[in-house]
Parts: C-alpha cells; structure tokens; sequence
C-alpha cells in the first residue's frame, strides 16, 4: 500500500467515527477496511445498554462487507477517543474483533493501521497484534 492509500484509510476510519452511537461510554471508534478488490467498507461503534449486544466499529466494517461477499481484505484503519475530542493516542483492536480479523486475513499481511486524528499511525501486521492467533488451520487437524 502507498502512503496516500494508508492516509485515505485513516480518513475514512476518522469520518466513520462520527457516526459511532456511544451513549454509554463516550468512546468514539471508527474503521475503514480495505478489501483486495479496493473497495473500502467502514464502520462505528454501537452501543447498548446490555452491553453485550455492543459491536465494535471493526467487526461492523467486517460483517458489512462479508455481507456483501466480500471475504478478502489487506487493511485496517482504527481510530478511537473520548467524544468531542480528537484522538490523541492510539485504540488497537479488541480480543473478539482481532479473531474475528483472523477469519477472514492473512496474519503476516494484513495491515492494522492505529491512526490518531492528526491523522498519523503506527503500522502492525495481524499476527503481531495476535500471536499464535487461532483459526480454522486449526480445525483441519481434527
């Protein structure tokens, strides 16, 4: 990926933090997946009072393009912080959306770009930021 392309990604990331439904906690996260066909799919937070229910701005980024067969993807762009606020540090992804990554990325490629709203990032591959990351490789065995 090109610069530009990483910084078009962190833009969007930040423009769909805008949308982000936090009445609960404040925190704002937004996200911009990069599939291989080009396409970018973004996506908030939305909360919930159960909590549970809750999902993360990357996972809705996942599931609306998966829900679109689209199942190949190259790149993330996650920013979060405190509403009405820029981000001034950077939110990595979550336990859940990390194995939900897993599913559906390569994790030596796949890019997870953590953006602030100066609208620069850190850069980390898939499996740096989950180590012995357990997919359906794993199933094959059985």
């Amino acid at each position: 990926m090109t610069e530009q392309e990483k910084r078009t990604l962190v833009e969007r990331a930040l423009e769909a933090r805008t949308f982000a439904y936090t009445p609960y906690s404040g925190f704002q996260v937004g996200a911009a997946l990069l599939a291989k066909n080009g396409r970018i799919f973004t996506g908030c937070n939305i909360e919930n009072a159960a909590y549970s229910p809750t999902n993360c701005a990357e996972r809705t980024a996942v599931f609306k393009a998966v829900s679109e067969g689209i199942r190949e993807f190259q790149a993330i762009a996650i920013v979060g912080g405190r509403e009405g606020t820029e981000p001034v540090s950077l939110t990595a992804p979550c336990g859940v959306c990390r194995q939900v990554l897993m599913e559906f990325c390569s994790p030596k490629e796949f890019q997870i770009l953590l953006g602030k709203g100066d609208k620069t990032w850190e850069e980390y591959t898939l499996e740096e930021l989950l180590p012995q990351g357990f997919s359906g490789k794993n199933l094959e065995s059985i």
